[in-house]
């Protein structure tokens, strides 16, 4: 898929592919690395409780989510359930390749998920990096931008 990228006054608007509509804001919380929403996270903290994990420690919470894709069962649908019904879900998810677990999840739990090329959006980001993702528009806006091109959270 073929992304635009256009630069308006210090921000950068990304072209996406909207898998569910809404809008969210938030600093960038980055992995290289996929998600198990059901074990990999604590669904009544939002924090990241595998220790193999990057992003082990850190908190989801009010984030824009930032990674390839999740993995395990479908039942980490219903964990991003939990994560927002517990108020400590991301405000938006941004995928390289979304999966069912992560759309359905997303889809109940009204979290706004798009879909983009990994090397269309990584270079212009980096940690705390502000994203504005407005699904229903198929964009993803990049203010203060903090260029890395990897995806290593510090």
């Amino acid at each position: 898929m073929k992304m635009k990228n256009k630069h308006q006054q210090g921000m950068i608007i990304k072209t996406c592919r909207k898998i569910v509509g809404g809008k969210g804001e938030g600093n960038a919380l980055l992995s290289s690395k996929p998600i198990n929403f059901l074990s990999m996270l604590d669904r009544k903290t939002g924090k990241v409780v595998d220790p193999k994990h990057p992003l082990f420690g850190k908190s989801i919470k009010g984030s824009v989510l930032v990674f390839p894709y999740a993995i395990g069962s479908s039942v980490g649908a219903y964990a991003i359930y939990s994560l927002a019904k517990n108020n400590v879900a991301p405000s938006a998810i941004v995928c390289f390749k979304t999966d069912i677990t992560t759309a359905s999840g997303c889809a109940i739990a009204n979290i706004p998920t798009v879909d983009i090329d990994e090397q269309e959006l990584v270079p212009d980001i980096g940690p705390g990096t502000r994203l504005v993702v407005e699904a229903d528009k198929a964009r993803i806006i990049v203010l203060a931008s903090q260029p890395r091109g990897d995806l290593q959270q510090t």
